[in-house]
Order: structure tokens, then sequence, then C-alpha cells
């Protein structure tokens, strides 16, 4: 798996919840791309359309979406969550649960709604018994959504989805999933868990491009958005351009969210990272990426001066682990670990680590040698 990978030997990335490298075959998907453009153009315009239906039906099957038709491909998750923000119907009374520890881009879209009316309500998860529950007993009769990251952000907690998708179905609200923190590292079944929207980045654990994201809206509630944004690519028949006088006839499935022309570049780097993690296994993967939180537990934990601030009980981390050095300054310690090639995060008043399937151990230790070394001067 190492081969998939070609970072320098000096570097050792430990930043997968924020921006991943890219594998060689997506360096190479890019690079190809670039060469055909620039020495044919666009001639090869109906296979670069192929290969975003191949992104779509790849993005479908990781999140096991009944078909393609439920697919659209967005710039951000901040996009995707402004769609749907603003595209329901919003009644004065109504308000939306969200944990209180949210990233930003899963927090300020419902805030904005407060002007009208909307009660947003943000409740604590993080070093709660029982999130999810947390969650669920918030929701009333006027909960018109609920929406949460599949795994926080900075500390990484992971949510029952099936538990709390189950409860929202049951009460008639609407669930959303930032699931950025998951795909491409931990399983996910948009069935089992009943979302009714998941919006998620590629740049992370997929380790593909920025500005390129999935967009998932179950067949039943696309007609619920509003669109708030208008352009060709959204048309049922987007390249019939000669009738474009006529009345407007929106297409009736996802496409009606990607409002204008696609980021080709992206998509062909997308399509080829999703497609190395697909033909390794998901589950292959999930499987080696808990291997490598454990390992960091482990050895964070021999310790005595480390405190995990993430959980550390089964089932509830993925590939995030949170941590402090007791007796120093943490944002020192984390420069160090920046000055000396390790690349990592400070989030949730921690040191944030987060492995791939593909990182070597050695190169884990050498981090967590300079974490128990590190001493204030």
């Amino acid at each position: 798996m190492k081969s998939h990978f070609q970072l320098e030997k000096n570097i050792v990335h430990l930043n997968h919840a924020a921006v991943a490298p890219w594998p060689a075959v997506t360096r190479d998907a890019v690079i190809a791309f670039a060469k055909e453009n620039a020495a044919i153009g666009s001639q090869n315009y109906d296979l670069w359309m192929k290969t975003e239906q191949q992104l779509k039906q790849k993005l479908a099957q990781l999140i096991n979406a009944r078909s393609s038709d439920e697919i659209a491909i967005l710039k951000n998750t901040s996009e995707g969550l402004s769609l749907i923000a603003q595209g329901l119907r919003f009644n004065s009374g109504d308000n939306i649960v969200i944990p209180a520890e949210e990233f930003p881009s899963n927090k300020v879209v419902w805030q904005a709604l407060q002007v009208q009316g909307v009660d947003l309500r943000l409740i604590p998860v993080q070093d709660v018994d029982d999130p999810e529950q947390a969650l669920i007993n918030a929701m009333d009769e006027n909960t018109r959504l609920l929406s949460c990251s599949s795994v926080q952000f900075a500390r990484g907690l992971r949510l029952d989805l099936d538990l709390i998708g189950q409860a929202c179905r049951q009460n008639e609200t609407l669930f959303c999933v930032d699931a950025i923190q998951s795909l491409g590292a931990i399983g996910f079944d948009a069935q089992a868990c009943h979302a009714d929207f998941v919006v998620a980045d590629g740049h992370k654990w997929m380790c593909g491009p920025e500005g390129t994201a999935l967009f998932y809206c179950r067949k039943e509630v696309q007609d619920l958005l509003q669109l708030r944004q208008h352009g060709w690519h959204m048309l049922k028949d987007a390249f019939d351009f000669s009738h474009q006088h006529t009345a407007l006839q929106i297409a009736d499935n996802a496409q009606r969210f990607e409002s204008g022309s696609p980021n080709m570049m992206g998509i062909a780097a997308l399509n080829a990272s999703l497609g190395l993690l697909l033909d390794i296994g998901i589950e292959k993967i999930q499987k080696k990426v808990i291997e490598k939180a454990d390992y960091l537990i482990d050895q964070l934990t021999s310790d005595s001066d480390i405190t995990i601030l993430s959980s550390t009980q089964r089932g509830r981390y993925a590939g995030i682990i949170t941590f402090q050095k007791n007796h120093v300054d943490n944002t020192k310690l984390y420069q160090h670990l920046q000055d000396n090639d390790v690349i990592c995060a400070f989030r949730g008043d921690g040191i944030r680590f987060s492995p791939h399937f593909y990182t070597e151990l050695p190169l884990m230790q050498r981090a967590i040698t300079i974490v128990h070394d590190f001493a204030d001067s």
C-alpha cells in the first residue's frame, strides 16, 4: 500500500482530517488531463463527461445510495449545506438540532436562519455518556432537521448514525450528515442511517483535491429544496442549447443542484482517488485506520504526561486522535512537530493526529517520540 503514496521520506503525514496527500494514481490522472488539454483542448469532452458519471457511480457505491441520480458533484461541503439551508422552507417556530461542537460549515448555515425565527439547538456531545440520546432528546414536533457530522472534526467522536437516523425518521425530521471525516476511511450506509442528505469534500480521507465534493440528496426529498442558484448544467437537456428560450425544464435528478460547468480536472482527480480506495476496499481500509488509531492510543498513553482528549472507547473513534501533553505549551509542541516535518493540526485544545490506512507505523513512532521527548525550553 505504501507504493500508492509517494511522500518524501522525511514527511510524517498525520493530517488526513485536514488536507490529504494525493496517491500516485491521482497525480498521474491530473498530469494526463493537463497534457491532454494542452495538446488537444476539449476534443475529448465526451470522455470527460463519462468520467463525471463514473465518479457519481463510485460515490453512490461509497455511501450505498440507491442510484447515481441521487448524487451531485459540488465545490465543497459548505455549498452542499447551504443548498439545504437555503432550499428548505422553514417557518417561524421550526427548530434545527446540531451538536454544539460542529465544524463551522455545519453551524453557520443554520445560524443564518435564525433571522427567520428558526431556533437552532446546540447540543453538547463531547464527554457526554450518550451523545446520540442527547441529540434525540432535543428533538420535538417542530424539529425540521437534525444535522451532524459522522465524526467530529476536533476530537474525532464517532456517532451512531443509524440510531440517530432512525429517530429522525420516526419523528418525521430530516436528517443531514456531514460525512467529510469518515468517507474514504470508515464505512458509510445512507440507507441504514436513513440519511436524507450527505455532504463531504473529497480532499480529506478520500485523498482527492479541494474543490470537488459529494452531495447526496435522497430522491424523495429532492423536490423539497427550492433552487436558489440557476445555470445551464441543471437543465434536463443541458446540452440542448437550442431550447434556451423555452420554459425551464429542470433535471429530475440530483443534477438539478449543479448549476454551472463542472470542475472536470477535479472530477478526474477524485475519480482516480476513489477508484483506488474502492479497489482496495473500504472495509479493509477501515480496519487499517482503526489499527492506526489503536496504535496511537497505546503509544501516547504509555507516557503519564499525555492526556488523550478523544474518546478511547471502541466504536467511538475513527481516524482522529487528539491529545495534550501536560506541563508544556501545546501550541509550541504543535509547532515543534511541524518544524520536524510531522504534519498535524491543533484542534479541540489539543494536537490532532489523523493517519490513514497506508501510514507506516515507524513514521508514526517517529512523531510519538518527538512528543515524548519535547520539553519547554
